[in-house]
């Protein structure tokens, strides 16, 4: 009896395409197990990767990578990918500082045919790169693997038409793992399908097609011939769409029958132009927690592998928690709020929301960009939305934030989670351009808090302002701050000194806040005063409070968790240009000119120079240069000339 293939024996798809096909489930097992162990330590998204570890092994098995493209969409459904690709030995780094991403990446390997994070991007890129093989006369194929979530959005259906209307070479797989689409997986529809894409039936249907033409009114005969095998395909199975856009539709195809896909991706080369192979599959397949509860293993933390029990659970509420309880106590009092998601109800904290008010929540699915405009409709009519999306998704908005909502000045409030350093995810879910693009935009109020009671404030701020309010807090666990009383809000426009000083200014804003306070503290125990402002608004800025602690104290920080390129400290030097105040010395610390990759919220900060203690290194550079004779002397003196003037 011929022994069980090992995955430690497979460092490529072509050790892969070594084994037996009727082995190929025993790879399958011990796929889903290295998976599972090691995502319990790192944290991971689970459930996606396990629902295509049969379509991952068959893809790489009838298809010649790194030659043959496979573009994968949003990329949480890459780990088989990755661990059949040569990096099964570096896969417990998934995530973690210095390891392998979470996501497809150009730069890690070759099979990476395209990187991703953001949904829907796959079969535009996907016919960008189909295009290109064409211009060179190359032979290569290449496939876009879509989930059902991702292929709602409008990017998407941007693609599908084009590639439809281009008639190129390309292979759409729709990995359908909500039943979404349909359930009709069967003997019928599987003979149907082998009987599709099958030798015979393509060159017969291409035969009977020219003889047609070849008739007296042969296009018109042909056409209708067209049109019948659509309307009995139509009534078997649910391709007529994508007929329409002009693919050849193949399915619904069991997605866990390694044989069946194998043999659908051979018959593949039977076929020209597009073909969408429709998948179905189940979230979470193999492991018995996250079958049971994919949207909670969909991205999860640490966790025990035989329970599926979460470790290292929050011992607080976490910002999410508290934006979703306030949100749900305004609406009470006001009824003009409604709330809308992209797609992610439990990320943003509105499942509350949307049980306590089913007829005000809009999951929109994954689609921000009408996610903003459905909103400036719902304002126009005299609701009061309240948009909330991760910090890194609402980038894919931002022509609506301006053209619908802030040109017309609606009072639509955006509630942007994750903002600032995230953590695993990496390069492509960091929120660290929303300070910069939202601050730009005329109409457009913006706000950080710096603790969860503040958030709470914020919101109530917010909503009742009767303007575009974005309020942009972080990711994770609050500061254990006591919430405020119902009816509190922030004095509008108004920053608040948190700690006096005399040496250096400090002004943080949201998260960044807290590593000035803690700066304060050990610069004292240095020797140092530190006064400390949280600006609590981006924009407007408080000119009345910042502008005469810079020119009384001279050496000003400003701390953001945000690029530096036109964020928070960029804001600060406008205001002190436009009132004439040129501070002895003027520091911005937050991010430069470059992408975060993953790693956990601390390394990350330690890494980018955003902690606290490079905070204080800065603060006592600052103190110890101005010290010196000469530039002290010249600061006093253009002091003393403002003051006669």
């Amino acid at each position: 009896m011929p022994e069980i293939p090992r995955l430690s024996e497979i460092e490529s798809p072509a050790d892969l395409k070594k084994v037996p096909r009727e082995k190929l489930p025993a790879v399958a097992a011990q796929l889903r197990e290295m998976i599972v162990r090691n995502v319990a330590r790192t944290g991971g998204h689970l459930a996606s990767s396990l629902g295509v570890v049969e379509l991952t092994i068959a893809l790489h098995y009838v298809f010649d990578c790194p030659t043959d493209r496979i573009v994968w969409d949003v990329g949480h459904q890459a780990y088989a990918h990755k661990i059949l690709t040569g990096r099964r030995d570096a896969f417990p780094t998934l995530r973690t500082f210095g390891g392998i991403s979470g996501f497809p990446r150009i730069a890690e390997s070759p099979y990476d045919a395209f990187g991703t994070g953001h949904s829907g991007t796959s079969i535009s890129a996907a016919l960008g790169m189909a295009v290109a093989r064409d211009m060179r006369g190359a032979r290569n194929r290449v496939v876009a693997v879509i989930g059902d979530g991702s292929l709602s959005s409008g990017l998407s259906l941007e693609g599908l038409n084009q590639a439809g209307h281009q008639k190129r070479d390309l292979v759409v797989v729709l990995n359908d793992n909500e039943w979404s689409i349909s359930q009709n997986v069967g003997a019928l529809s599987g003979y149907l399908n082998r009987i599709m894409t099958g030798k015979f039936y393509t060159s017969f249907r291409k035969r009977v097609e020219n003889l047609l033409k070849s008739m007296p009114h042969g296009q018109l005969l042909a056409r209708i011939a067209k049109k019948s095998e659509e309307l009995t395909k139509g009534f078997i199975v649910p391709g007529l769409l994508f007929e329409e856009l002009g693919f050849t539709y193949i399915g619904p195809i069991p997605g866990h029958d390694i044989d069946t896909l194998v043999a659908t991706f051979q018959n593949l080369a039977n076929l020209e132009g597009p073909v969408l192979v429709h998948a179905v599959t189940s979230k979470g397949k193999g492991y018995a927690p996250a079958e049971t509860n994919p949207e909670v293993f969909h991205g999860v933390g640490c966790f025990d592998p035989e329970t599926g029990e979460r470790i290292g659970a929050a011992a607080g509420p976490t910002y999410t928690d508290v934006f979703g309880e306030t949100i749900v106590s305004i609406a009470r009092e006001n009824p003009k709020v409604v709330a809308i998601t992209a797609a992610m109800c439990s990320g943003t904290g509105l499942a509350e929301f949307r049980k306590a008010f089913p007829g005000r929540f809009f999951d929109v699915g994954i689609a921000e960009s009408h996610a903003v405009t459905f909103a400036a409709g719902l304002a126009r009519e005299g609701k009061l939305p309240v948009v909330a999306i991760y910090s890194t998704f609402l980038q894919r908005a931002f022509d609506q934030i301006i053209h619908d909502v802030c040109i017309q000045n609606l009072p639509v409030v955006f509630a942007v989670d994750r903002g600032g350093i995230v953590g695993a995810d990496g390069a492509t879910h960091q929120g660290i351009f929303d300070l910069s693009f939202l601050r730009q935009v005329p109409n457009l109020s913006v706000m950080a808090p710096r603790d969860e009671a503040e958030l709470a404030r914020m919101l109530r701020t917010a909503v009742a302002a009767g303007h575009p309010v974005a309020v942009r807090y972080p990711r994770g666990t609050g500061m254990g701050v006591l919430p405020p009383s119902p009816a509190e809000t922030v004095p509008w426009g108004k920053g608040e000194l948190l700690a006096e000083g005399k040496d250096v200014l400090l002004v943080g804003i949201g998260a960044a806040v807290s590593s000035c306070l803690h700066a304060s503290e050990e610069l004292s125990r240095r020797g140092v005063s530190a006064a400390v402002v949280d600006a609590r608004f981006v924009k407007p800025l408080d000119g009345e409070l910042i502008l005469p602690l810079v020119h009384r104290i001279g050496r000003v920080i400003t701390v953001e968790e945000n690029v530096l390129a036109g964020g928070f400290g960029s804001a600060v030097l406008e205001l002190l240009e436009e009132n004439g105040e040129q501070p002895q010395q003027f520091r911005r610390i937050g991010i430069r000119d470059r992408f975060v990759e993953h790693g956990t919220p601390a390394e990350l900060r330690a890494a980018y120079g955003l902690s606290a203690d490079h905070v204080i290194e800065e603060a006592l550079r600052m103190v110890a240069a101005g010290k010196s004779f000469f530039p002290s002397i010249l600061y006093g003196i253009r002091s003393r000339l403002e003051k006669i003037v």
